[in-house]
């Protein structure tokens, strides 16, 4: 299902008449060429072009339509009309000459068969011949040569007067590279296809996913069988699993495009890169992408995911839906690096975007959350609430399948894995705080599941300070924020409050800690002027007026709840109120 989805989307993006989205042909990949090699009609080298620029603080070389790569081990195998430096011109700095040798050989005779199905071409004839004898005494010794043999990057090679353009993208050449990938040769064996269902000549290996991120950098394989531990009847490599030569170009080809470094059609979630693709033309496939509601944005466009949120909710609210665009179908696929592998952590197969709508949109209402500070994120990405629940904010250091397992969970519209909440919880026990992303993850959380308990779309807990809301945790956390303030109040500019030395215990074992805690309000009281006493005492009788007593133990969604309402009473207390005209960060 997996590999007829992106087959598919292969022959839709085939077709597609934007130069720019439209993928190669069978036979064809886009490549990065850092180095070209500019030829004259004799062979003669007019100069080896540069081709890269800056892009951020990395130099990225042009990218140019080639004749697709050859599947590469240990062993000699040569692209055609383009490969790396050793292979093209012999210049390596750690290569041993015999190698070298063999490398040369093997890129010249590939080019040599090739001329036979393209006699004349000008092209061709001009690599021929600069291979035959390299006149490379002007370029031995620059710096551009030590580069080239340091580095090993990709080159090929351009006829003078061709405008930029590659040997092999010249017209004679593509439509012999085409003609030689167009079917298997005599001796390839065929099968039913389990793509096509057809029977076919199938694909002995796979090409290369490449973008996964954290695998080869080489590139990994989603279909593999490279030990006879996974054959099965005899069978080796693809002969277990039966693709199509044609089949398994069109789906490498689509996966590798949605992995492409610049791809609005991907985003990392934690170690899963998810992509992310629509059945047939639809806006939020093309101006946005579901990409735009959960990845970071790009520093070009930071409003992007905002604007991608404001449009999602006007189309739901207005119920100015297409009904073509309701019926587009979606599809969602979560890669994580095995070894040499890439292993499948989620798969969404075709939700239609009627059903998909409103569970992002559930997402963000569940996130929604009275802000901090002014410059938090109204719609925080994934990235950002996942780092906030990471140790040093780093990403490595969260639950290697909480990030699929949560993503799964949006897209399906069901609970939140329970390692969130937990994950939440001790963050904000092991710094002594609550903040704005953890707040917005306990919320989502605690929503879901009361949702799913009460099988409806009520919001058990509100986005700010809920003063009917009657859970006991809920109040334990309100209390101690109220506790806090008091102290701060009565002893301005204290280095260290309750927080700090009680936060831990007063979330797990309140009836432990809130005694003690109660008792020394009484001291902090008596410092505070008469309309603050009487204000802080009526809030404490407030709180406490449901409550039966203090509670031995909190469980873990209690604990959830003792934050949730201590950031609540926080914010409530830092609230602007209208005629605060102060310039304060708090909002």
């Amino acid at each position: 299902m997996i590999l007829q989805a992106l087959a598919q989307l292969y022959e839709r993006r085939s077709r597609d008449p934007d130069p720019a989205r439209r993928l190669p042909s069978p036979g064809l990949e886009d490549k990065e060429i850092p180095f070209v090699i500019e030829l004259r009609t004799d062979g003669g080298v007019v100069q080896i072009r540069d081709t890269r620029t800056l892009d951020g603080k990395k130099l990225r070389g042009q990218t140019f339509l080639v004749p697709q790569a050859v599947k590469k081990t240990s062993g000699v195998a040569a692209n055609l009309l383009w490969d790396t430096a050793e292979y093209v011109l012999g210049a390596s700095s750690k290569a041993k000459p015999e190698r070298l040798k063999a490398q040369q050989l093997a890129f010249k005779q590939r080019i040599l068969d090739l001329a036979e199905r393209a006699p004349g071409d000008a092209g061709l004839q001009a690599v021929l011949a600069f291979l035959a004898d390299p006149q490379l005494d002007a370029q031995r010794g620059t710096p551009l040569w030590d580069e080239l043999a340091l580095s090993n990057p990709v080159v090929s090679f351009e006829l003078q007067g061709d405008g930029g353009a590659l040997v092999c993208q010249r017209p004679a050449v593509v439509s012999a590279v085409l003609n030689g990938a167009s079917g298997g040769g005599a001796d390839t064996p065929q099968a039913m296809c389990l793509i096509e269902g057809q029977v076919l000549p199938i694909e002995r290996l796979h090409t290369a996913i490449k973008g996964v991120w954290g695998a080869q950098s080489s590139g990994a394989n989603i279909v593999s069988f490279n030990l006879d531990a996974f054959n099965s009847y005899g069978k080796a490599q693809g002969g277990n699993a039966p693709v199509s030569a044609r089949a398994a170009f069109a789906y490498t080809t689509a996966l590798n495009a949605l992995l492409e470094r610049d791809s609005r059609n991907r985003v990392q979630v934690g170690d899963s890169s998810t992509v992310f693709w629509a059945d047939a033309e639809t806006r939020f496939d093309s101006e946005f992408t579901l990409a735009d509601f959960f990845g970071e944005p790009k520093p070009d466009r930071p409003d992007r995911g905002r604007d991608a949120v404001k449009a999602l909710y006007q189309a739901l609210r207005s119920g100015q839906l297409p009904a073509a665009e309701a019926s587009t179908r979606f599809y969602v696929l979560g890669l994580a690096p095995n070894a040499a592998r890439i292993s499948v952590r989620f798969w969404l197969p075709g939700i239609s975007f009627a059903e998909l709508a409103p569970r992002i949109q559930q997402h963000f209402d569940d996130l929604r959350m009275v802000r901090r500070f002014e410059g938090d994120p109204e719609h925080p990405s994934l990235f950002r609430l996942l780092s906030s629940l990471a140790l040093q904010g780093k990403l490595d250091n969260v639950p290697p399948r909480l990030a699929g397992e949560w993503m799964r969970s949006i897209l399906e519209g069901s609970v939140l894995p329970a390692v969130l909440l937990n994950t939440a919880v001790m963050r904000c026990k092991a710094e002594q705080d609550v903040n704005y992303l953890r707040a917005c993850v306990l919320k989502a959380c605690l929503n879901r599941h009361a949702r799913g308990q009460m099988a409806s779309d009520h919001q058990h807990f509100k986005e700010e300070l809920d003063m009917s809301q009657e859970e006991p945790a809920y109040r334990l956390g309100r209390l101690f924020a109220t506790l806090e303030r008091i102290q701060e109040q009565a002893q301005p500019g204290i280095n260290a409050t309750i927080r700090d030395r009680f936060y831990g215990a007063a979330s797990t074992t309140p009836v432990a800690v809130f005694t003690t805690l109660l008792r020394l309000k009484n001291a902090h009281l008596k410092k505070l002027s008469q309309g603050q006493l009487i204000h802080f005492e009526k809030l404490i009788g407030e709180i406490l007026q449901p409550l039966q007593g203090f509670p031995r133990q909190l469980a873990l969604a209690e604990q959830g709840q003792f934050a949730l309402g201590y950031y609540h009473q926080r914010q409530a207390f830092y609230a602007k109120r209208p005629d605060d005209q102060q310039d304060n960060k708090e909002v």
